[in-house]
């Protein structure tokens, strides 16, 4: 089994309630070929909700200790982002999932590049912390450039 971010099959639970529609994997969801879960969507947050970037370094350093998420107000809301990780981790598992696919550059998410915690729109190289918690618990991790990749 897949398991792919929501918003990727077109599901409307990005931050600002929009989704990132891949047309390839909500064929694979129409298929019940794959799974969607949003792991902030699990963590407590709703949809809308307030842009969030990880400050201090990216997902591994959040699971460690070491950085957090901040929503752009300035609220600290690691610690729904870990619980949201947690979440996607154990369903990753109940479903035996071979591969999940998350989106890109999200604080959860993004599994080759994250926003820099500034909010300015500048990305750079790190794991969001679904991302690395799901990697550190040997699941493959790719983004949806990577996975469609994979379909060809």
């Amino acid at each position: 089994m897949i398991v792919v971010s929501s918003c990727l099959a077109g599901l409307e639970v990005r931050y600002n309630g929009t989704h990132s529609l891949d047309e390839t994997i909500r064929q694979l969801v129409n298929e019940n070929k794959a799974v969607t879960i949003c792991p902030e969507l699990l963590g407590g947050f709703t949809t809308p909700r307030e842009p969030a970037e990880i400050i201090g370094g990216d997902g591994y350093d959040v699971l460690d200790g070491n950085a957090k998420v901040v929503e752009k107000s300035g609220r600290d809301v690691t610690e729904l982002y870990i619980k949201g990780a947690h979440a996607a981790l154990e369903k990753a598992r109940k479903l035996q999932a071979s591969t999940v696919v998350l989106k890109e550059n999200s604080p959860s998410c993004g599994s080759t590049m994250i926003y820099n915690g500034e909010f300015k729109g500048k990305k750079i190289v790190g794991n969001g912390v679904t991302s690395a918690l799901l990697k550190r618990n040997g699941i493959q991790v790719l983004n949806e450039e990577q996975f469609v990749e994979t379909m060809k």
